[in-house]
């Protein structure tokens, strides 16, 4: 087939589907309205109590003292400290979400509580996730006043006080929207591009419409070519008014590029989609599609990205079970994105592991659309 032919069917077939998107009004309602929706529920109805356990401890006395507090975390029920060797090395940690948080002892901490003067400590913490942040300082100050009491033997006040000051990274402010309005964003994104995908094709079987495409001469990957990118361009808009409201409506920071967010939109778009066409062509009833979306795509997202529950806290095999799920990885890009900044570190990382999903998925779309009645 020559190729000018071959995209002018594409481009027909795109053209077919632009307009059957025009004149279906739930496309719209679900793509333009429902993510307001959302964003006002999750943004104004919603609280969370979460807990965390990774922890560093940079320990620049390197006193008697100073090992046994760092002991005291270590053997805490609370935290799993993790090595760090370095405060750089410590923040890098941080930047990469691999802790939540880190205690700094400093150089004069044994000179201070032998002098009668007391100590400061500094502890940091990833504010992006505001609940976790004030559970690592509550938890926190409760270790290090343990210690103090085996330390010193004292019943109320020490005479030389270790005293903590908390400094919350990312959201200093530790305002939930700024955690809550990128996670929603997910879980908004991983509904409209897996539930209007799941019913694209299913439609076209109850209407009758299939076998009048099956009988055109175009191939089947002309055929999902123009069902892909018209929802693909969809699921894009409806990215932008999420962004949009989430910086203008509940002033959370975008501190990333648009470019670096449309990169992993786009990439996490390819993987909701596939998700979303793979259903569409197992199934022949738009009833039994959209439950399929829902409940392979909807509450996967919900519960296992990490959105409401932590993913560190999960049993061992759940948390092996969250990396089938394309939102673990689309919900990390975002929170980095708008809290952070471009950290690629984190992002090619994320992107590759969603583009090996989008991959399969598409794979197996392209396997099982057979143009043939069954």
């Amino acid at each position: 087939m020559p190729g000018s032919l071959w995209r002018r069917q594409v481009l027909a077939l795109i053209g077919k589907e632009c307009k059957q998107i025009m004149r279906d009004p739930s496309s719209w309602l679900v793509a333009g309205g429902l993510p307001l929706i959302f964003l006002l529920l999750f943004g104004y109805g919603i609280n969370l109590d979460a807990g965390v356990m990774n922890f560093a401890i940079i320990d620049e006395s390197g006193s008697a003292r100073s090992l046994r507090l760092a002991a005291a975390f270590a053997h805490s029920s609370s935290f799993r400290v993790l090595p760090a060797g370095t405060r750089p090395e410590a923040e890098q940690m941080m930047r990469d979400s691999q802790v939540r948080g880190m205690l700094v002892i400093p150089r004069d901490f044994e000179a201070g509580l032998e002098a009668g003067k007391g100590c400061s400590l500094q502890l940091l913490v990833d504010g992006a996730e505001p609940n976790t942040a004030k559970f690592i300082s509550a938890y926190a100050q409760g270790v290090i006043e343990n210690w103090q009491a085996a330390e010193f033997g004292w019943n109320g006040a020490p005479p030389a006080s270790v005293r903590m000051e908390s400094r919350y990274w990312y959201n200093p402010a530790a305002l939930s929207p700024w955690f809550l309005i990128p996670g929603s964003i997910t879980i908004i994104m991983t509904l409209i591009g897996v539930m209007l995908t799941a019913l694209v094709i299913t439609r076209e079987w109850e209407r009758g419409t299939m076998e009048a495409m099956f009988a055109t001469p175009v191939s089947r990957m002309q055929l999902l070519l123009g069902k892909l990118i018209p929802y693909f361009g969809l699921g894009m808009i409806s990215m932008s008014v999420c962004a949009l409201a989430a910086s203008g409506i509940f002033g959370v920071p975008f501190r990333g590029s648009s470019g670096a967010l449309l990169l992993l939109s786009s990439m996490f778009m390819l993987t909701s989609l596939g998700q979303g066409l793979l259903i569409s062509v197992l199934a022949r009833n738009q009833l039994l599609a959209a439950q399929a979306a829902l409940f392979s795509g909807f509450l996967p997202a919900m519960i296992l990205s990490g959105f409401v529950f932590d993913i560190n806290s999960m049993p061992f095999v759940v948390q092996q079970i969250t990396r089938l799920v394309p939102a673990r990885y689309f919900n990390v890009c975002l929170q980095t994105i708008f809290l952070t900044g471009d950290v690629w570190e984190v992002f090619l990382l994320n992107m590759a592991c969603m583009g090996v999903i989008a991959l399969v998925f598409l794979s197996l779309v392209y396997k099982n659309f057979v143009k043939r009645l069954r």
